[in-house]
């Protein structure tokens, strides 16, 4: 009976630090009251300013993948630095308290490739991509080559031809 209490106590335990590990994992990226269009109106404008593409990261508090590829790229130097120089970022809720279906829709339905979903702007706001985020997952995570890679594919200076005169 003893050894039953013990074994009992420690499974409890156990599933509570996995739940308390998950909550703290849970983010407030996304703000299901936010104005996903007036946001995205705002980057494309300062995106033509700063010479910059607008990368829209679609996802919700809910999704421990949006969490965690956030996650990377804030805290990862060197992907923030490439972030920071080619991209105005805006976060779009999708959740049941707000699933932005108009935004989406203008969009192209990126929402069909799951969660976190990543689309392109241009600086004068015409959709040049849409990536699913599944590509650049590796192992039990997002790798950050991949996710380097697909930044820099979609700067504005790759996307630029005078990149490729000689």
């Amino acid at each position: 009976m003893k050894n039953l209490f013990i074994a009992l106590s420690f499974l409890l335990f156990s599933s509570y630090q996995i739940c308390l590990g998950q909550q703290q994992e849970k983010s407030h990226i996304y703000n299901p009251k936010a104005n996903a269009q007036a946001d995205i109106n705002k980057a494309v404008s300062l995106a033509a300013k700063e010479n910059k593409n607008v990368f829209i990261q679609i996802g919700g508090n809910w999704c421990i993948w949006c969490t965690r590829f956030n996650n990377l790229v804030t805290t990862d130097q060197e992907l923030k630095n490439i972030l920071d120089s080619n991209f105005v970022v805006v976060h779009v809720n999708y959740s049941d308290d707000n699933k932005n279906e108009k935004v989406l829709a203008r969009l192209g339905y990126p929402q069909r490739f799951g969660f976190p979903v990543f689309v392109i702007l241009d600086a004068k706001g015409n959709r040049i991509h849409t990536q699913n985020s599944g590509y650049l997952e590796e192992g039990k995570g997002h790798s950050k080559a991949k996710v380097a890679e697909f930044l820099r594919q979609w700067s504005p200076a790759a996307l630029d031809p005078k990149t490729y005169q000689k």
